[in-house]
C-alpha cells in the first residue's frame, strides 16, 4: 500500500509542477508579446458587434448591466445589444420596458429554456460580423470592446477573443479570495492563449466572429456549461481562440459558501462531462495544446486536489485513532511537555515538493496582480485562498465526480436564484 501511494504521490507532484513550470516558462518567453493597449483606443475599423444579455430573475442587477454596455466607448451604429427574458418570475421584464426605446437595443421575452436556448434565439436574429454574451451579473470596462476588437483587427486568424474577468467590489473573506483565484486566472488564461489551448469562452463579453457559429452550428446545452463545449468544438476544428488580458469585465461573485459551491459543483461536473464528450481529442497530435496539455492538467489538478485532501482525512484519522488507544493504555498525563527540536523536523521529500508548488503558485498570483496593474505584488488575498479553497474545494470535486457518474445535472436557472437570495 505505502509503495502504491508513494508512485501516486510521486507522478501526481512531478505533474503539478511541470504544469506550473511550463505556464512560468512560456511568461518569461512570450512576456513581451502580452498587449497593453492605451487608456484611449482609436481603431482604423468598427464592425458590427452583437452582445446578448441572458437573464432569469434578475431584476436587481441587469440594469446596472445594460448601462455598463450603453457607456462602452463604440460608435453607437456599430453595436447591437439584446435583452432576453428566459421566463423570469420577477420584475426582470419591466426592467428591459425601461430600454426598448433607446436606439440599439431589442428586448425579447421567452419560455424558460435555459441559457443556451437565450444565445441562439439572438444568433438567429442578428447579421453582424461579430457576436458575443454578457452576464447579468456583470460590468464592462469602457475599453474593454474596442480592445478585443483591436485584437480582431490585427489577427484575421483569431475566431474569439475572451476577456480578463475580475471580481466587483469583494464585500467578504470569501469574495476576497476569489478576487486572488481570479487574477491568477488572468495569467493563466493568457499563457494558453500563447500556447493555442484555451478551452473556456466565459460568458462576460467573450466575442466571436459569427462566422463559428455559422460554420460549425449554435450553443449546445452542453451540461449547463455551454462555454466549455463551444470552445472545445472550436479547438476540434482548429479555431483559434485567444485572451485580451487589459479587456476588463468585472463581476459579482458568490458571497456565501453555499453559493460557491453551487456554482463551481456546474463547473466542475461541465468540464468533467464535456471531457468525456470531447474525449476523442485526447492525447491526438492534430488536436495540439488542449490534447495534450489543457485537458490532462485539468483532470490532474483534481486528482491531486482530492488525492491530497483524502491522505490529509486519512492521516488525521489515524492520529486520532492512535491517540484513543494511547490515552486507553496509559490515561492522561500532564507530565508531557513539548519542545521543538529540529532534529524531528520533517524532511520528507513530500514537504520540499509542497513547498515548491506553493513557490510556484504565489508567482501565478503575483504575476495575475501586476498584469491588471495592481501596486502590491501579494496581498491578504492570496492567504485567504489558499486556506478557504484548501478546505471547501474537495467537496465540490467530490461531489461533481459523483453527479457525473450518476449523470445528475446542477440547473443554470436554480443557480441564477440561488445566487439571488
Amino acid at each position: 500500500m505505502d509503495y502504491f501511494y508513494v508512485i501516486v504521490f510521486y507522478s501526481l507532484a512531478f505533474c503539478s509542477v511541470y504544469v506550473q513550470v511550463f505556464f512560468l516558462v512560456t511568461f518569461f518567453e512570450k512576456r513581451r508579446s502580452i498587449v497593453k493597449h492605451p487608456d484611449i483606443l482609436e481603431l482604423t475599423r468598427y464592425p458590427e458587434i452583437t452582445i446578448v444579455i441572458p437573464c432569469y430573475n434578475e431584476e436587481k442587477t441587469v440594469s446596472k448591466t445594460v448601462e455598463s454596455l450603453c457607456n462602452l466607448d463604440y460608435p453607437k451604429d456599430k453595436l447591437s445589444i439584446f435583452l432576453i427574458d428566459d421566463g423570469s418570475t420577477d420584475g426582470t421584464w419591466d426592467i428591459f420596458k425601461k430600454f426598448e426605446n433607446i436606439p440599439g437595443i431589442s428586448i425579447f421575452k421567452k419560455e424558460n429554456g435555459g441559457k443556451h436556448t437565450c444565445l441562439n434565439l439572438a444568433l438567429e436574429k442578428t447579421n453582424s460580423e461579430f457576436f458575443g454574451c454578457l452576464d447579468s451579473d456583470s460590468l464592462v470596462h469602457p475599453q474593454a470592446l474596442k480592445r478585443i476588437v483591436n485584437m480582431f483587427n490585427n489577427d484575421e486568424n483569431a475566431m474569439a477573443i475572451v476577456p480578463s474577468i475580475l471580481v466587483l467590489n469583494p464585500k467578504n473573506i470569501l469574495q476576497s479570495a476569489q478576487k486572488a483565484e481570479y487574477e491568477m486566472a488572468i495569467y493563466i488564461k493568457k499563457m494558453l492563449g500563447f500556447m493555442g489551448g484555451i478551452h473556456v469562452t466565459p460568458g462576460p463579453l467573450s466575442i466571436f466572429r459569427k462566422k463559428v457559429f455559422d460554420d460549425l452550428g449554435p450553443y449546445r446545452k452542453a451540461h449547463n456549461t455551454e462555454d466549455q463545449e463551444i470552445a472545445l468544438r472550436m479547438q476540434e476544428h482548429g479555431y483559434k481562440i485567444d485572451h485580451c488580458p487589459d479587456s476588463y469585465v468585472y463581476t459579482i461573485t458568490p458571497d456565501s459558501f453555499i453559493k460557491l459551491y453551487k456554482q463551481r459543483l456546474r463547473w466542475v461536473y461541465g468540464f468533467i462531462k464535456n471531457m468525456i464528450d470531447y474525449r476523442r481529442l485526447i492525447f491526438r497530435k492534430k488536436y495540439g495544446t488542449v490534447a495534450f496539455f489543457t485537458i490532462p492538467s485539468g483532470l490532474i489538478s483534481i486528482i491531486s486536489v482530492l488525492f491530497i485532501f483524502s491522505t490529509l482525512l486519512y492521516n488525521v484519522y489515524q492520529f486520532i485513532y492512535n491517540k484513543i488507544i494511547q490515552v486507553g493504555v496509559v490515561g492522561f498525563s500532564n507530565s508531557y511537555s513539548f519542545k521543538f527540536d529540529w532534529f524531528f523536523f520533517d524532511t520528507k521529500t513530500i514537504f520540499f515538493f509542497s513547498i515548491i508548488l506553493y513557490v510556484l503558485l504565489l508567482s501565478a498570483m503575483i504575476i495575475g496582480r501586476k498584469m491588471v496593474n495592481e501596486k502590491r505584488a501579494l496581498s491578504i488575498n492570496v492567504l485567504y485562498f489558499i486556506v478557504i479553497y484548501s478546505i471547501i474545494a474537495p467537496f465540490w470535486l467530490f461531489r461533481a465526480i459523483f453527479n457525473s457518474i450518476i449523470s445528475k445535472e446542477s440547473s443554470w436557472t436554480l443557480e441564477r436564484l440561488s445566487l439571488k437570495k
